[in-house]
């Protein structure tokens, strides 16, 4: 159950660089399947990283307020969400006065705990319930006390998962397109379930799925990363800048465990061929949904947005300036838990977990597997001679489309552009193309990259 391998990422204290973060890196690994090569990746702190620099390691030995009494009133080991992520050193009695600037709740949530960070300001605070805050002295004094430090041992660096999924291995590999395509996941929200847990299992989830069916020989291979979010993409693109031009896509996955739509967000090229096979995905699971086959009807409901709309994390790494590999993301934001500690186990959904990565595997399996072929053939073929015609009684429209499938080799569209092209899904357009193939009519492109 994917539920199982969120509930023991859930609870960890996992921010930029942490233990938690690497407890949970490593549950990652013990779920991955071992065709994926999984492995470890360390980068030091103050290394650095294009425009950025590796952080330091975050230790938290304790942290509380208390009132003048003695009272406990916030605990760090009551829930990591108490505490500022980051937040520096600090024992001190305060004043009112000086106490409120650096507490921090959640208006529209009174009961529950907001999460907040201050991982380049060394500013530090305490969250708590808005309804708590309300209730504490406006006239008495508090003890602050953050016992908290910065590591920059360089066996401490921040660290990041990695794992490669290879297609299935042909005679005809060498003759195909190759490739990467990236799938991404942040893992760095500390006790929260849904953003960004609920990314990772369903990643883990895509990988298994294409570890036990892989995609056909000359696909792409998939290269999933588990970081924390921006500066971890960041800092692997920073120290595998050879691995630039070989990314043909990408799927930012995040916030996918709750019961509302599943929504998609363009590549920052807008009108990319990942973009057009998104839409085809997208639309296919509207139409099975209306058809009343055994899919979750909020499929019906998936949402399409521009590049960059909230929630955008590392789509704008992959897909940002320098880098520029199209890039989409999948999410089920908004939700009203959203950064607080009510995004917790309860608000998790086993189906809907599952539903992402179906989804993220439909892209990926037709993206992945797309390529350009060009005919060997000189006028029409000869289709009985070749076992390639189509009865018309069995199957019309593909029998009417045949003629104009073979107008289309001609080495300027993928098969997905053709899919488009006759109407026809494309899996069945492919299986045409592939016979093709067989029988030495057609020879495969790669996608130019910038389709």
């Amino acid at each position: 159950m994917l539920k199982d391998i969120l509930a023991e990422i859930f609870p960890l204290h996992r921010t930029l660089v942490s233990q938690g973060t690497d407890d949970a890196l490593r549950i990652v690994g013990r779920h991955m399947p071992s065709a994926a090569n999984y492995a470890l990746e360390t980068y030091p702190a103050g290394a650095p990283a294009w425009t950025w620099t590796i952080p330091e390691r975050y230790v938290v030995h304790e942290a509380f307020l208390e009132s003048e009494t003695g009272e406990r009133l916030i605990d760090f080991t009551d829930n990591p969400l108490h505490l500022v992520s980051y937040s520096p050193p600090v024992e001190r009695w305060l004043t009112w006065e000086e106490l409120e600037p650096h507490l921090f709740y959640n208006e529209q949530r009174p009961q529950a705990i907001p999460w907040m960070y201050k991982y380049y300001e060394r500013d530090w605070g305490f969250c708590l319930p808005k309804m708590q805050f309300d209730r504490l002295d406006r006239g008495g004094r508090y003890r602050a006390v953050i016992r908290s430090e910065f590591r920059d041992d360089p066996s401490e660096g921040l660290q990041v998962g990695v794992g490669l999924i290879e297609p299935h291995l042909g005679n005809e590999r060498e003759k195909a397109p190759a490739g990467d395509f990236i799938v991404c996941a942040h893992i760095c929200h500390p006790a929260q379930a849904n953003d960004d847990a609920a990314g990772v299992v369903s990643a883990i989830a895509l990988a298994c799925r294409l570890a036990e069916n892989p995609l056909p020989p000359g696909s792409l291979s998939v290269r999933f990363l588990f970081c924390p979010e921006t500066i971890g993409s960041i800092a692997y693109l920073a120290h595998h800048e050879q691995l630039i031009a070989n990314l043909k896509g990408g799927i930012f996955l995040e916030m996918t465990g709750t019961d509302g739509p599943l929504a998609w967000h363009h590549t920052r090229q807008s009108d990319h061929r990942l973009d057009r096979v998104t839409a085809n995905v997208m639309a296919s699971r509207r139409a099975a949904a209306a058809g009343g086959e055994p899919l979750d009807p909020n499929i019906a409901a998936a949402t399409e947005r521009p590049f960059g709309a909230h929630p955008a994390n590392d789509e704008r790494v992959i897909n940002g300036p320098g880098v520029n590999v199209p890039c989409i993301s999948l999410n089920r934001w908004p939700y009203p838990e959203y950064h607080t500690n009510e995004d917790s186990l309860e608000i998790i959904k086993e189906e809907s977990l599952a539903d992402a990565a179906e989804a993220a595997e439909a892209i990926v399996r037709i993206y992945a597997s797309d390529y350009v072929p060009i005919r060997t053939f000189r006028g029409p073929v000869f289709l009985s001679g070749y076992g390639l015609w189509v009865d018309w009684r069995t199957d019309w429209r593909l029998n009417r489309a045949m003629e104009k499938i073979t107008l289309c080799l001609e080495g300027r569209h993928s098969i997905f552009d053709i899919a488009e092209e006759v109407g026809l899904d494309y899996w069945s357009v492919r299986e045409v193309v592939e016979k093709f193939r067989a029988n030495g009519l057609i020879d495969a492109l790669p996608i130019p990259s910038a389709s």
